[in-house]
């Protein structure tokens, strides 16, 4: 079993910055895929970015260039560092884990086995 428990959400201008983080406990991180996915209010969750297989990244349209997601093994710890913020990037973000590593990419909030609580990002114009 695993316990996501992310934080680093809160209130930012736009064109500002955040990181998210995602502490895990109950197993090492080093052996799962990572994603992030979000939902807004009123929309349905989205995908925003995976890391497997290593050192493989993967990013959404509306994020790529702007989002970078990373991994600490030693911290077991996943982040997701969030720069050049837009108002429609305001949404909670979720921290998920899927038990392989390796595979395909995965941009389905189903494909994952473990999932947070979610962060609120809230981006002001």
């Amino acid at each position: 079993q695993v316990q996501l428990v992310e934080s680093g959400g809160g209130v930012v201008q736009a064109g500002g910055s955040l990181r998210l983080s995602c502490a895990a406990s109950g197993r090492t991180l080093s052996t799962y895929a990572m994603a992030w996915f979000r939902q807004a209010p009123g929309k349905e969750r989205e995908f925003v970015s995976t890391s497997w297989s290593g050192l493989i990244t993967s990013y959404s349209d509306s994020v790529k260039g702007r989002f970078t997601i990373s991994r600490d093994n030693a911290k077991n710890a996943v982040y997701l560092q969030m720069n050049s913020l837009k108002p429609e990037d305001t949404a909670v973000y979720y921290c998920a884990a899927a038990r392989s590593l390796y595979g395909s990419r995965r941009t389905r909030w189903d494909e994952y086995d473990y999932k947070g609580q979610g962060t609120q990002v809230t981006v002001s114009s």
